[in-house]
């Protein structure tokens, strides 16, 4: 048995589908290499995959083939190839005898013909073979042993057809293959098959005769006008058929040993790749004690000689007028703001680095401030692309020197975070050593950490400008193979419709922030004080003694010793009091809801009360929280220092802490809130009839579940009966177990069981797609919502029952949470650019998961809730409506 392999490229179909796959990638000298990019990203996936033991790339000559001589119209129309495509085919040929791969091309014949014969070659030697193509006629050589690699979207995946799969997809042979042609054609190639007859008949004819020979053969039982057709094109129909054949025995001069895969001239090659800028495959050969990536070094000589021996510029010694010249000429720059502290939005800027090309990289750091004027045009000019990491801080910087960042076209941290979005962190260092096998010294290796840490000003100005040169060179390293994962993955339009523009809205929202009433906040926090201090006295006087409250120890000895309270749980310093335990116990004596309360208010009083007299700005009075897009895996956006989307609502002292949010003068503030927004993602999702009717209908669909669950008319349903099925409704979007539910409810575990089951019983297209979503996750790896945003959950495929069904739970969950935060972000966006479209005072300053809210000017007020409607109701379509609720009011809590 033999049991070799041969990787056989179809070389034009590889290089014409990474050319209009990928961006106009350039190297240093204006060289076009995209398709040389992509076609290098296939060949090393194919090597380390199917580790062939022969490799072979086929061409089409030049020249007219065979087929132009048997019909002059074949392949006409075809537009020719654009120059920056036809330069690469050269360059990919110097490449491949660089790394003594074997490119065949044949006059009068194409790559498809010199591939079957190749094809046939090896089967005959018992081969397994392997072609790769974006060209279905190649599925006709599908044989034992002999595979057809396909691409599909993207540039390096694709799917393998054997005899099984292409029967499976298609119901036909290989054989037969070659027959559907004949009959339906192929535009591309401007063969004519039958006019009419599409892929669909087709398929009809051959599986019901077999053949082109057979269907005229029994063309008396076809009836109508099919039948006139296949009479009057029969000679266009076996004309088609031998234009569409691929001819497998041509007489090549060469044998399958001479295509033996050999290990390439690896020096040569990296001097090709470093020509290209092909950093990602100089470390792919490179040998493994010179991975260390000289470019990634805290030497600063070692950085002169890769800026052209020249010093990275500060400011005095280079115009502004050469960075201005070079990123019109490049159309690009990629840049990074230096600052000490922890966020932008406080901080100044102590240096400034841009880079425009593999080879021009500038620091700037003396007279900054006159640097950003000069260089406004550019940062202002949409015209050339920005590239980033993390580029809000560049906006928000910029921001406070009255500069617009436009042009923004690529985030190298927010594109990591939608291929990845449940990794704990996207730091630069280690995406380089993920993309180019390199280590990139990290901030912590140039500051340091802990107490030893130290600013970016007390570092030497060598060591910045070094730390500067590889944060920057590290961005531009990664960003080509992020562009082609995020297009494989089919996420590049969410990447670029979706989460880059709303950069630019976080930024906005973190510059506007929210005006705080500082007398109501105060006058909150005595009150909760008040409360405190004689919830502080009961809590005491029902235990008996004095105690601190605050400390477990003591409450443990008190709750378990001297009240004599069951032990539910102990940790290693002695008895448990957590929430969960409080929450058991609080049947069991009446000192236990008077500690959960007084928890409550203290944490209120110290994280929100006095959490935001902390962070409200001096000079502006308001509230900056940082919004993020990379912490929730899910994608929602995220609130942080303070966190405005936690403030509690389920208690009246939470509630009463939005009255300390307000607006400007001459301002209003206006609440967009969908509703039951992951609900109705649910029905469109799970196409449930049901759940799509009670919605249509405009019904209450708590209500409508509760007469579901518990058996009876919508007119007997209670409101404890409702507030059951509303856990229900939402426990079945979050994937709660009758065990979860039956806790929540403080019901019996048989008791919440029943009421799921009865839910799915009626809402059975929810249990379908429950089923359905979960076996996709296993099958796949991964769940996504409507948009296509991706989330990989390992867990699906866990030994351990409890992991396995978290995993389970995150796959129910993420396509509901992920398509609803998909459909505000999109609803940010549209009511943003309107806003700005018509130069409106009013301004969008929080979102809150289903929630936008508008701090709008009085004269404009109509005009902004006509347009939240209009845009957040239509940001993307479902199968049921969706509505919004618009409140007005003088504070956030007058408006809910």
């Amino acid at each position: 048995m033999n049991d070799k392999k041969i990787m056989i490229l179809d070389g034009n179909s590889i290089l014409f589908r990474a050319f209009y796959a990928l961006p106009p990638l350039k190297n240093k000298n204006g060289i076009y290499t995209n398709a040389l990019y992509g076609f290098l990203s296939m060949l090393y996936k194919l090597l380390d995959e199917y580790q062939p033991d022969y490799i072979c790339t086929t061409f089409d000559h030049k020249k007219p083939t065979f087929r132009h001589e048997r019909f002059k119209e074949y392949k006409a129309g075809r537009a020719q190839a654009p120059n920056e495509l036809v330069m690469q085919f050269a360059l990919i040929r110097e490449i491949l005898d660089v790394h003594k791969i074997r490119h065949l091309e044949i006059e009068g014949y194409e790559a498809d013909d010199i591939s079957g014969t190749l094809a046939n070659m090896a089967s005959q030697e018992n081969m397994n073979v392997y072609l790769v193509t974006s060209d279905k006629d190649y599925l006709q050589l599908v044989r034992e042993k002999v595979n057809v690699l396909l691409t599909k979207k993207g540039v390096t995946n694709t799917v393998l057809y054997n005899e099984n799969v292409l029967f499976d997809e298609y119901g036909i042979t290989p054989q037969q293959f070659i027959d559907l042609k004949g009959l339906m054609g192929d535009s591309s190639d401007n063969i004519p098959g039958v006019k009419g007859v599409g892929e669909k008949t087709g398929l009809k004819l051959i599986k019901e005769y077999g053949s082109i020979d057979s269907i005229y053969e029994n063309i008396d039982q076809i009836q109508g006008k099919l039948r006139e057709k296949l009479e009057s094109e029969k000679i266009q129909a076996y004309m088609s058929k031998e234009l569409s054949e691929i001819i497998v025995d041509l007489p090549l001069d060469l044998t399958i040993e001479e295509l033996k895969y050999k290990e390439p001239d690896k020096k040569e090659l990296l001097e090709m790749y470093k020509e290209y800028d092909f950093r990602l495959f100089m470390n792919r050969i490179k040998p493994d004690e010179d991975r260390q990536m000289n470019l990634f070094s805290d030497d600063l000589n070692s950085v002169e000689k890769e800026v052209l021996n020249k010093p990275i510029d500060a400011i005095k010694e280079i115009s502004t007028k050469v960075i201005i010249k070079n990123a019109k000429k490049t159309g690009v720059i990629c840049l990074k703001f230096f600052y000490d502290g922890e966020r932008s939005l406080y901080a100044s800027p102590i240096a400034l680095g841009i880079m425009t090309n593999e080879n021009q990289i500038y620091y700037i750091e003396e007279n900054l401030e006159t640097a950003l004027t000069d260089l406004k045009p550019v940062f202002e000019d949409g015209a050339i692309e920005k590239i980033g990491h993390n580029i809000k801080d560049e906006i928000i910087m910029l921001n406070k020197y009255n500069i617009r960042l436009e042009g923004i076209g690529f985030d190298t941290m927010i594109a990591k975070y939608l291929l990845e979005p449940s990794e704990a962190s996207y730091d630069i260092d280690r995406l380089v050593y993920e993309y180019n096998n390199t280590d990139m010294k990290s901030e912590k290796d140039f500051l340091g950490s802990g107490v030893k840490k130290v600013s970016y000003k007390e570092l030497e100005k060598n060591q910045r400008k070094a730390y500067m040169f590889n944060y920057l060179k590290g961005i531009w390293s990664i960003k080509a193979p992020m562009e082609i994962q995020l297009m494989e993955t089919d996420m590049d339009n969410l990447f670029k419709e979706v989460e880059l523009p709303l950069v630019k809205i976080m930024a906005s929202m973190e510059i506007l922030g929210f005006k705080i009433n500082i007398d109501e906040l105060k006058r909150i926090g005595e009150k909760l004080s008040n409360k405190i201090s004689v919830l502080e006295q009961i809590i005491q006087e029902m235990a008996g003694s004095e105690f601190n409250i605050n400390s477990p120890k003591q409450l443990g000895q008190i709750l378990f010793e001297e009240l004599k309270l069951p032990v539910m749980k102990k940790t290693k310093t002695g008895y448990s009091t957590d929430v969960e335990v409080l929450e058991k116990l609080k049947n069991q004596h009446p000192i236990i809801q008077k500690i959960i309360e007084y928890r409550q208010l203290t944490k209120l009083n110290s994280t929100y009360v006095e959490g935001l007299l902390n962070v409200v700005d001096k000079e502006t009075g308001r509230v900056h929280s940082s919004f993020k897009q990379t912490i929730a895996s899910t994608g929602r956006i995220s609130s942080t220092d303070p966190n405005l989307q936690n403030i509690p609502v389920k208690t009246d002292e939470g509630r009463e802490l939005r009255k300390i949010f307000v607006h400007e003068d001459d301002y209003i503030l206006i609440d967009a809130d969908y509703s039951q927004i992951e609900l109705r993602v649910l029905a469109h999702l799970s196409d449930d009839k049901n759940l799509i009717e009670a919605f249509r209908l405009g019904e209450d669909i708590h209500t409508k579940t509760a007469s579901q669950v518990f058996h009876v008319t919508k007119e007997e349903v209670t409101s404890t009966m409702r507030g059951r099925a509303k856990a229900v409704n939402f426990g079945i979007v979050y994937g709660i177990s009758d065990y979860g539910l039956s806790r929540d409810l403080d019901i019996p575990r048989k008791e919440s069981k029943q009421y799921i089951d009865n839910y799915l019983k009626f809402f059975s297209g929810v249990k379908k797609y429950m089923d359905d979503i979960i076996s996709k996750g296993k099958k796949d790896g991964y769940v996504e919502t409507i948009l296509g945003r991706r989330r990989y959950i390992p867990e699906l495929s866990s030994r351990n029952f409890n992991i396995r069904a978290f995993g389970e739970r995150l796959a129910l969950n993420t396509p509901v949470q992920g398509t609803a935060a998909d459909i505000i972000k999109i609803a940010m966006i549209n009511v943003d650019q309107e806003l700005r479209k018509r130069n409106m005072k009013s301004r969008l300053i929080l979102q809150v998961h289903d929630e936008l809210i508008i701090e709008a000017h009085i004269d404009e007020v109509d005009d902004v809730k006509k347009i939240l409607k209009e845009k957040m109701e239509n940001a993307v379509p479902l199968k049921v409506p969706v509505i919004v609720d618009l409140n007005i009011g003088e504070t956030w809590y007058d408006t809910k």
